[in-house]
């Protein structure tokens, strides 16, 4: 029945994705599908930390056949499918671990197959794309049922309906009234997703998995317990949370009341002293997580909600750190 299995006769699936996007969920709900309606032995858990949203997850799930048992519990270390929730998460973290010249690679993204390839630097693999967040908005729902239809086109054991169904006994009893829209949501899902066999680029190689390990630990501590590297958010970057939405900024209309700056959870507006006055001069959207507070506080519209598919977002961000401040920062 499944596809393929490795040596210890198992199917294996991880989600790369960022806690709010919805992969705790979509990993229970892939299991149960294979459970309820293939009688598959499954295994489905996640990885995270103890902020859960805006902050990295994994996502595993295990098939194996009826007479095969699951005993293994540790982390999918080489996926035949990995599913990635936010083409950001590329740049990011090192999603493709462990993969190799047959795992089924399923993106979040509006770009192709190829330009996926480049942007992971894996030299082949099947790959999929799909607008999921593209999708959701029109549909105006999660896109994790966008996925999951994905996934069912892409290792074909999973049909859509399995997954309806699931959709059914969980969505269905609690939100009824999204479950129609849902079920739309799977369908262009299994029929916009474009898989593809990418051509092999020598230039590129697939990186073995490797488990994190902690630079200082019980053995190598410094006396006394000292933080020799103390942590900053300078670096982190929080696009990856984004759900397809954006505040864009009309510096025409803005009064620099900072009324953004109150409610922004995150530190993304920018404003420089003026004359004696702070002015308001953009977005850091490399902060920006996309929860439009700053949009439904603007007194005077300056601040809009738009699809950031639609702009170039690179373009618009306005550094909220100078070189400057980083190497002040960082002596």
């Amino acid at each position: 029945m499944l596809p393929i299995t490795n040596q210890y006769g198992l199917f294996e699936v991880r989600f790369e994705s960022i806690g709010g996007l919805g992969a705790n969920i979509a990993g229970k709900m892939l299991a149960e599908a294979g459970l309820k309606y293939l009688n598959l032995n499954v295994a489905s858990f996640s990885s995270y930390g103890s902020e859960k949203t805006g902050t990295p997850i994994k996502t595993f799930v295990r098939f194996s056949d009826p007479e095969v048992p699951i005993k293994i519990n540790s982390p999918v270390e080489n996926p035949h499918l990995l599913v990635i929730f936010h083409e950001n998460l590329i740049n990011a973290l090192p999603v493709t671990l462990g993969c190799n010249e047959n795992t089924i690679i399923i993106v979040n993204t509006k770009k192709s197959p190829s330009e996926i390839q480049d942007m992971l630097k894996i030299p082949t693999a099947t790959i999929g794309t799909v607008d999921a967040i593209g999708i959701s908005l029109e549909e105006k729902v999660k896109f994790n049922g966008i996925l999951l239809g994905a996934i069912s086109k892409a290792i074909g054991f999973i049909k859509p309906e399995h997954i309806k169904g699931i959709f059914e006994d969980i969505i269905g009893k609690k939100y009824p009234a999204v479950l129609e829209a849902n079920f739309r949501a799977i369908e262009r899902g299994y029929n916009e997703v474009k898989i593809e066999k990418v051509k092999e680029k020598k230039e590129y190689s697939f990186k073995p998995f490797a488990k994190p390990s902690n630079l200082i630990g019980y053995e190598n501590q410094i006396i006394g317990g000292l933080v020799v590297n103390p942590g900053n958010s300078f670096s982190k970057d929080l696009s990856a949370s984004r759900n397809g939405l954006i505040p864009v900024f009309n510096s025409q209309k803005c009064t620099s009341c900072g009324m953004c700056d109150i409610v922004c959870p995150d530190l993304c507006m920018v404003f420089i002293e003026e004359n004696g006055q702070m002015i308001m001069k953009g977005i850091d959207y490399q902060y920006c997580k996309g929860c439009l507070k700053c949009v439904q506080i603007c007194p005077v519209k300056a601040l809009t909600e738009g699809v950031e598919a639609e702009y170039d977002v690179k373009s618009m961000t306005v550094k909220l750190f100078t070189e400057k401040d980083t190497a002040q920062n960082h002596r």
